[in-house]
């Protein structure tokens, strides 16, 4: 089930919706298709005003465009897909793989049935953060702003990974932080606070032990 933290969201923004679906983008996985993309998102995010998530995403952007492709695929993979420590699903760090999993992830999947906004059989799970990403930036931005505070402690864990690792990514979870309400945690602890008392099977949440 969906995590509720008790935190009213307001309206999103247009520059909102953009850096989240440039973080989008970003954080998928570095085809042709995505790399082809980048320089377009340069000129967006420098159409928008200076800002922390505008800021951080063209940090992001830059210097991910200037890596040569076929090392930023093998860096992705080796990211992403190989080590658990930085996962983009959203409820493995509250969850973990327990049967309360499941639950969450057939939420999240209601939630877009609800909105029209259905997945195919190709695509990641529902809670991988560029999928909802998306969902809150072109589909329903209210309700994926929702959905997005809801697991803001997953997002803040995954940012302080890649902070620890000196990834560039940092600074796209940066960017994506910036787009709900309230200051990021300064450490794990802050987060917890921020989550309230941990889910008794969760794995994901090195800083809740």
């Amino acid at each position: 089930m969906i995590t509720k933290i008790g935190r009213a969201v307001p309206k999103t923004s247009q520059a909102d919706r953009l850096i989240r679906q440039a973080a989008s983008w970003a954080l998928s996985y570095p085809d042709e298709d995505v790399s082809a993309r980048l320089p377009q998102l340069v000129e967006v995010m420098d159409e928008l005003p200076p800002g922390e998530g505008r800021d951080a995403m063209l940090r992001f952007l830059r210097t991910w465009i200037d890596v040569p492709a076929d090392r930023r695929r093998r860096d992705y993979i080796e990211l992403f897909d190989l080590d658990r420590n930085y996962a983009l699903h959203l409820s493995y760090w509250t969850d973990g793989d327990t049967r309360r999993r499941g639950q969450a992830l057939a939420d999240i999947k209601q939630l877009y049935r609800t909105s029209g906004f259905l997945l195919t059989d190709d695509q990641e799970l529902p809670d991988h953060l560029t999928i909802v990403l998306e969902f809150a930036a072109v589909v329903d931005p209210q309700a994926g702003s929702r959905l997005l505070q809801d697991y803001r402690p997953s997002l803040e864990l995954i940012r302080l990974a890649l902070a620890d690792r000196g990834s560039p990514f940092a600074d796209v979870l940066v960017a994506v932080c910036s787009t709900l309400p309230g200051e990021s945690p300064k450490d794990r602890a802050a987060v917890q606070a921020l989550a309230g008392p941990p889910p008794i099977e969760a794995v994901g949440l090195e800083g809740y032990r």
